[in-house]
């Protein structure tokens, strides 16, 4: 998962099936599947009719569930709690009695006489805002919509599992009218029309619940395009309510993007086909989403991210984003610990080692485009600041180990943003120590790969053994650095490793924002009165300290926009995307009196931390340098 990191540190700051023979079984082999059906043509006050068919059992009682939590999110979800109006229903048609168990759990008697199960499902989307922030909800990405034009499909959000069936194959059936596009990462079986030519069935097969919730859907008003990147096919399926953006206008990017991790990745090559579904919200709607970002399947992503972003903007975010989840390719979709391959959906337990699943990943996503020259050597210098910056204003001291497996539980929650972090500058000083150890031949990446022919999609590696099997496949110091810095509780001194590829990091002036100064942001909020104001970075900010700001003013209005508490996130977002020469009006409250700031904008500055090579470096670690940047 990624989440978009500016959206999620302003969270942060600102807190605040009629009878049938069929049997049902474990067996593989001789199971038939679980057939289910999703009708987007018989919405029922924005809920979509879904239906169940498990074939006939043998036992007494049975439990089906929604999932809690799904794999990639790091949070409970309770997809349960979106569930209205359950019913079984026996052979002859009368209703079987359901005991709810808990929020994502109904349990039936009479299972023997079980025939079908029926329920409708109101999506998460129009219920972002009803929770605010700290409710328990589904991350937009994995989450649903049900709208006239358009309906992203997690399907884990609509078909839920028997406790005793989640290996059978499933059989789904997702009638939708004739004009909608479909676009999907599941296989697909065939199609079928209605007696009248207004609506079409098309039909998936799933070898197992897992497949399921690995598989989104998008079906709608949307715009396709597919291309072929080496000898894997993309297919980009983009929803823009207002058509602002496209999958046409996005293709080059995408299709950059990709060509330059195929590069990066060599012979890793997991899957023939990667599906990018974006649905781009209206931020004027309050029933659009606001969880921007993304979430990782095997063969595909789910985006979402603001359509009123610029065309440069929604291409760097894309960058950004997308090229984080396909990198997932490699870990945890390759490489993962059995807490990942033997999911629990309702009782999930945690692996240890996010600082690889995320964090690597997050590495990779930042290195590649310098390896690949998709972006400058000071560019790559000045995100790597960025996240040491970051990752500073959490907890340092922390066992990134023991954060990962308590990760749904406080304090340990609180700090998961540190995975896009820390967990990224740990990548970096594995990737430096094993480049130092081999002379230049052998860097985390190609850990990766060992470590993925050993295990793969289907083979999981015991997690507490991880560290003691990645020592004995590198050196001692990896070993060394993983227990005293990942298990361990000792912050980094990442101006050791810096040493050893002849950067340094000094005082500097460093190009700022209208939203941070480096990585602190200039904005504070007091929950208590509802207000936004400046901090005192706002006085090492050119732009705003030319302008007269001062620190404890309150920022009432910008650019005719209220500011409040509840608005706080969308509004500073589009600050943070003023482009140099726009117009702009701010109007403060500076003890009790009104002040109006006017301006075009400007490029803005600071005093901060530049990474930047030494300028008597030595031949040894520059060539190390060129090693660990260009592969």
């Amino acid at each position: 998962m990624k989440t978009r990191i500016l959206a999620a540190f302003f969270a942060v700051i600102l807190l605040a099936s009629c009878g049938s023979s069929r049997t049902s079984t474990n067996d593989l082999a001789t199971a038939l599947p679980i057939e289910t059906s999703l009708d987007l043509t018989k919405i029922d006050n924005d809920r979509v009719p879904v239906t169940i068919d498990p074939g006939r059992f043998t036992v007494d009682n049975v439990t089906y569930r929604l999932p809690k939590v799904v794999q990639g999110t790091y949070s409970v979800s309770n997809f349960g709690s979106y569930v209205d109006d359950f019913k079984a229903y026996d052979y002859k048609g009368n209703e079987l009695a359901v005991v709810k168990a808990d929020e994502n759990t109904w349990t039936i008697a009479n299972a023997k006489q079980l025939d079908k199960i029926t329920y409708l499902v109101n999506d998460t989307f129009d219920m972002e805002e009803e929770g605010g922030i700290g409710k328990e909800q589904p991350f937009s990405p994995s989450g649903t919509n049900i709208e006239t034009d358009n309906y992203v499909l997690n399907l884990h959000g609509f078909l839920g599992y028997f406790d005793s069936l989640k290996n059978n194959q499933y059989k789904v059936d997702v009638t939708a009218p004739t004009d909608f596009k479909r676009s999907s990462a599941l296989q697909q079986t065939g199609t079928k029309s209605s007696d009248d030519g207004s609506a079409i069935t098309t039909s998936y097969i799933a070898p197992r619940y897992f497949d399921i919730t690995d598989n989104p859907m998008m079906y709608g008003n949307l715009t396709v395009e597919e291309f072929q990147v080496g000898d894997i096919k993309i297919v980009l399926s983009v929803y823009s309510p207002n058509n602002a953006h496209s999958a046409q206008s996005l293709k080059s990017t995408i299709f950059k993007m990709m060509q330059a991790q195929k590069a990066f990745l060599g012979d890793i090559n997991a899957t023939p086909r990667y599906d990018v579904f974006l649905y781009l919200s209206d931020r004027s709607d309050e029933k659009s989403p606001k969880g921007f970002g993304a979430l990782e399947h095997h063969k595909s992503t789910v985006v979402v991210m603001p359509e009123d972003y610029p065309d440069e903007q929604l291409a760097e975010g894309m960058i950004d984003v997308v090229s984080h989840e396909f990198f997932h390719i490699v870990t945890p979709l390759s490489i993962h610990s059995e807490d990942i391959h033997y999911f629990d959906y309702n009782n999930p337990t945690f692996s240890k080692h996010l600082w690889m699943y995320e964090g690597v990943t997050e590495y990779f996503a930042t290195l590649f485009q310098v390896s690949e020259d998709l972006v400058p050597e000071e560019e790559f210098y000045t995100d790597i600041m960025d996240k040491i910056t970051r990752s500073l204003q959490l907890d340092d001291t922390m066992s990134f180990t023991k954060m990962s497996e308590n990760i749904l539980t406080a304090p340990y929650k609180d700090q998961y943003l540190n995975v896009y972090q820390k967990g990224a500058l740990i990548g970096m000083c594995v990737d430096i120590l094993m480049r130092e150890e081999s002379n230049g031949q052998r860097g985390i990446l190609s850990l990766m790969k060992e470590l993925s022919n050993k295990y793969g999609v289907n083979k999981p590696f015991e997690d507490d053994k991880l560290i003691e099997e990645i020592t004995a496949m590198t050196y001692p110091s990896i070993g060394a650095f993983l227990n005293t810095h990942v298990v361990g509780t000792t912050p980094i001194d990442y101006s050791e490793f810096f040493d050893k590829v002849g950067l340094e990091i000094a005082e500097a002036k460093i190009k700022a924002n209208f939203v941070f100064n480096g990585g602190n942001m200039i904005f504070g909020g007091n929950s208590q009165y509802g207000t936004i104001f400046f901090t005192e970075a706002v006085t090492d900010n050119s732009f705003w300290a030319n302008l007269g700001a001062q620190p404890g003013d309150i920022i009432k209005n910008i650019d005719g926009t209220d500011l409040t508490m509840q608005n706080a996130n969308d509004v500073l977002q589009n600050m943070f995307m003023w482009e140099m020469g726009q117009d702009i009006k701010v109007v403060l409250e500076r003890k009790g009196e009104e002040v109006i700031l006017e301006a075009k904008t400007e490029q803005s500055y600071t005093t901060g931390e530049k990474l930047q090579p030494k300028p008597n470096a030595t031949p040894e670690q520059v060539k190390l340098r060129e090693a660990w940047l260009k592969g």
